[in-house]
């Protein structure tokens, strides 16, 4: 029977995805991994992240603003220096300055959102207020507002739902600098980054039973890298 488990950001560290797949006992042939997107940059490996994924016969993945800035200096070999400044290096160098045909089809593969059974799952937010398919990249893979309401939801205990989904799973911004250690629920709105991509844990989570996996914490599994942490 196919389980279905979604991951928050895994910023190149694939040592931790690979614990998480491990823990979880992960079939790649019939289980189903929803990836929120920033798979790229922070960590060196990158490229094996991205061997790792396609092996998972049903992948779905979301874009993140990583993975966008990835795949523009993939397309046009122009190295922007804001994506340096946030990690791009890791991945410029994981790929010897030059990403394969196979791996920029797999960054160009990703999706902006992506629902199912009343779930939406999406890299940094959306405004409820509007149709999810009438919003913009821009907001979809870099918006954070969504993701703070659900932290004071948290915070207030509210049980009032923040949107018109049943849930809504988001990455993109890391919980562990409020303290938090494991995926957190408010409003609905459950936050997946646990951040993976600076000092903290990779979080990947069993949809339908809540069953939680993570990884050591990623500055551990590279104790020798002296990269964006």
């Amino acid at each position: 029977m196919q389980r279905t488990f979604v991951i928050g950001d895994i910023h190149g560290a694939y040592l931790a995805l690979e614990q998480c797949l491990k823990k979880s006992h992960f079939n790649f042939d019939e289980d189903r991994l929803i990836c929120l997107g920033d798979v790229s940059d922070s960590w060196p490996q990158t490229k094996e992240v991205v061997k790792e994924l396609l092996k998972i016969k049903n992948l779905v993945l979301i874009q993140g603003n990583h993975d966008y800035w990835s795949l523009q200096w993939g397309l046009s070999g122009i190295v922007d220096n804001q994506w340096l400044d946030q990690g791009g290096g890791a991945t410029f160098e994981s790929y010897n300055g030059k990403m394969s045909k196979k791996h920029l089809k797999f960054f160009k593969s990703a999706l902006p959102y992506f629902e199912e059974n009343d779930r939406l799952f999406v890299h940094g937010g959306f405004d409820p207020a509007k149709s999810i398919a009438k919003q913009k990249l821009a907001v979809l893979a870099w918006d954070r507002s969504l993701a703070q309401n659900a932290m004071k939801a948290v915070k207030n205990k509210s049980r009032k739902f923040l949107t018109d989904y049943a849930e809504v799973y988001l990455g993109h911004t890391p919980i562990i600098r409020l303290g938090y250690k494991k995926p957190i629920c408010g409003g609905g709105i459950w936050l997946m980054d646990t951040g993976a991509g600076w000092s903290g844990k990779l979080s990947m989570m069993n949809v339908e039973t809540k069953d939680l996996f993570q990884s050591d914490y990623v500055f551990k599994l590279y104790p020798k890298y002296k990269g964006r942490i």
